[in-house]
This record gives C-alpha cells, structure tokens and sequence, in this order.
C-alpha cells in the first residue's frame, strides 16, 4: 500500500478523496450563484441570503450536523421526500458525508468567489450590455473567465475544508469504515483505540500533506489571479 498504509488506512485516505471531490463538484456551482448574486445582486432579501451562506462559519459543525439530521434524516422533510419517492437516503452515506462536508466548506467558498468577482471591472459587463450581450451571455463570456482564477481557487480551498471536516459528518453520516469514516474520523478512531498512535501519525502525515499541496496550488492560484487581473 502507499506511504505503508494498511487496506484499512487506504480505504479512509480514498474515502475523503471521494467525499471531497463529491462535495466540491455539488457546491462550487452554488457558491459561484450565491457570489454572483450577493456581488451583483440588488433585491430584497440579499442579507438573509449573505447571512444563510456564512452560517456555517459561525455554528458549531455538530450543530450543522443535526440540522442536516433534521432536514435530510429519514423522517426529516427532504429526506423523508427523497426516501419515500427516489428511494434515497442521504444520512449514514459517502453521500451524505459529501453533503455534510460540502455544507461546512461552502462559506468559503463563496468568500473565495466573491473577492474575485468584486475583482472584475463592472464596466466591461456594461460595454457588453451596449453592444447587445444578454445577461447569461456577459456572464458567460466576461465575468466568469475573468473570475475563472478565483473559482479554481474556491475549489481547492474547499476540498481541503472538505478533507478536514469532522464534526458535520461524523454527526450527520457516523464513522462508518469504508463507506464514511474520512481521514479525520479514522484519525479519531485510532486514537480511542490502545496501541494506535502509530496508525493515527501516519494518517496525520498523510492528511496533512493533502492540506499543504492544496494551499499551496491555491497560493498559486492567487498570484496567478491577480497578474491576469492586472493585465
């Protein structure tokens, strides 16, 4: 196995891979319709908006993660809907513990994609407005690629919120091995368990050496970003 990982080891290494690529994929075209929409949106309603995206900030993830029992449990209003007529259930699930890491990482990631938009100049959507471009096309065609570098940076960020996750999911999917224990949770299991020390310090270092190739490609990202704006 790599890095002298046990299958066990390598099951939870591969799990938050997963659930950390699920989540990312779900949520950062969310969080680029919730930047776009505080950022350049007037309406009723954007500080209700503002304040439902960045609560995940400020809750405590266990909170986060009952709430999420609550809605999406078996007899919670949505997952009581998805069970009963798709036959889904979300709770105790890889799926849900991208859901459960997906929720906790989305502030940030909306956060990432906001500084980039407030980044782009308004009066290149204006010029494209006079000369005929539709709203979708202006996003399409000017905004987003302008705001492309802060979107991969959203991502990255977000996946490794997503590796690090722990009290969300552990709330919302359990420490289920090969099916929902991540690299944390496994983490947290080698430590209840005598004699484990070893197991739980070669899942740090390979936990920590995800997070710290991650920040560092969003480092990247960043300067990257702010030499194409300045162009």
């Amino acid at each position: 196995m790599p890095f002298g990982l046990s299958p066990e080891e390598t099951a939870a290494v591969q799990t938050s891979l997963v659930v950390g690529a699920r989540a990312v994929a779900v949520a950062l075209p969310l969080a680029v319709l919730t930047a776009t929409a505080l950022v350049r949106g007037r309406f009723r309603g954007r500080g209700a908006l503002n304040a439902a995206a960045h609560a995940p900030l400020v809750l405590p993830p266990v909170v986060v993660g009952y709430l999420l029992l609550l809605a999406f449990g078996v007899r919670g209003p949505v997952g009581g809907f998805l069970d009963q007529v798709f036959g889904v259930r979300l709770v105790f699930t890889s799926a849900g513990a991208s859901l459960a890491a997906g929720v906790m990482a989305f502030p940030l990631m909306v956060r990432a994609v906001s500084l980039s938009l407030e980044a782009v100049d308004p009066k290149l959507e204006e010029a494209a407005r006079s000369l005929g471009a539709g709203p979708l096309d202006r996003f399409f065609s000017i905004t987003l690629p302008l705001a492309a570098p802060g979107v991969l940076a959203a991502a990255i960020v977000g996946f490794a919120a997503c590796l690090g996750e722990f009290g969300a999911v552990i709330t919302f999917a359990a420490n289920i091995p090969g099916e929902t224990q991540t690299l944390p949770l496994a983490i947290y299991a080698a430590l209840q368990s005598p004699g484990q020390e070893a197991v739980a310090a070669r899942l740090a270092g390979v936990s920590f050496a995800i997070a710290v190739a991650a920040l560092a490609a969003s480092e990247a990202l960043a300067r990257n970003a702010r030499r194409w704006i300045g162009r």
